[in-house]
């Protein structure tokens, strides 16, 4: 029981952190920051894994349960989240502006070392922790981790514990990412920073269309049509 439930643990951060990319969002997270200190860097890392944390384990407990409620299936979230996703990557791919309107509104909003606790939680979620981290993509995956729920009460105790634990490493990761974003642009250099970015943004790409193909593949095979392989 205990190797399940470590396989478990396991299973969320090996399933999530490569629609995650947090190491190849960093750059992005340290262009949105902009020229902060190290201290409201480390405050606004902690708090967007935190975000993550949260909607994560929400995605996985309660997600098909609000899709069911409103009647949604899960391969619609799929073909739409792997749209959005597409769309992102693409637009993070054609982009050669390096000082977009954004990334200076958010430097703005960050500027402030002594900014309160509460303007922190709100200003890490959008769009730092949803969408740029936390996508459609990654809710889609944690809800279809999340769907099979087993109805014994210590089966269950077990997925809460795995399920919990998982998405925290997952959150650790995005921490340290994020936490050294700064550095790692530095390190990078400027050429080394958008060859990163490129890359991730090709990924993200190629990431959305897999998660559209499969959902496209699910509605098409329940709409009796075979041959079709996601």
């Amino acid at each position: 029981m205990l190797i399940l439930f470590f396989k478990a643990v396991v299973l969320i951060p090996i399933t999530l952190l490569p629609i995650l990319n947090p190491l190849g969002i960093a750059p992005v997270f340290a262009n949105l920051l902009g020229n902060v200190s190290r201290k409201t860097e480390q405050r606004v890392a902690r708090q967007v894994a935190i975000n993550c944390w949260f909607m994560l384990v929400g995605a996985i407990f309660i997600g098909s349960h609000v899709l069911g409620f409103f009647g949604i299936s899960l391969p619609i979230v799929r073909v739409g989240g792997g749209l959005l996703v597409a769309v992102s990557g693409w637009k993070l791919l054609s982009d050669n502006s390096h000082d977009s309107a954004i990334p200076r509104q958010v430097a703005k909003n960050y500027d402030d070392e002594d900014l309160p606790d509460d303007e922190i939680k709100a200003r890490s979620f959008y769009p730092m922790s949803f969408p740029l981290t936390v996508g459609p993509g990654t809710i889609a995956a944690s809800i279809t981790l999340g769907a099979n729920t087993p109805t014994r009460l210590l089966d269950w105790v077990i997925s809460i514990g795995s399920a919990a634990v998982g998405a925290a490493l997952t959150a650790v990761v995005i921490f340290l990412c994020y936490n050294y974003a700064h550095k790692l642009v530095h390190m990078m250099g400027r050429l080394g920073t958008m060859v990163v970015l490129r890359l991730s943004a090709f990924i993200l790409l190629c990431i959305g269309i897999q998660i559209f193909w499969s959902g496209l593949a699910a509605l098409l095979a329940e709409a009796g049509i075979s041959g079709v392989a996601p």
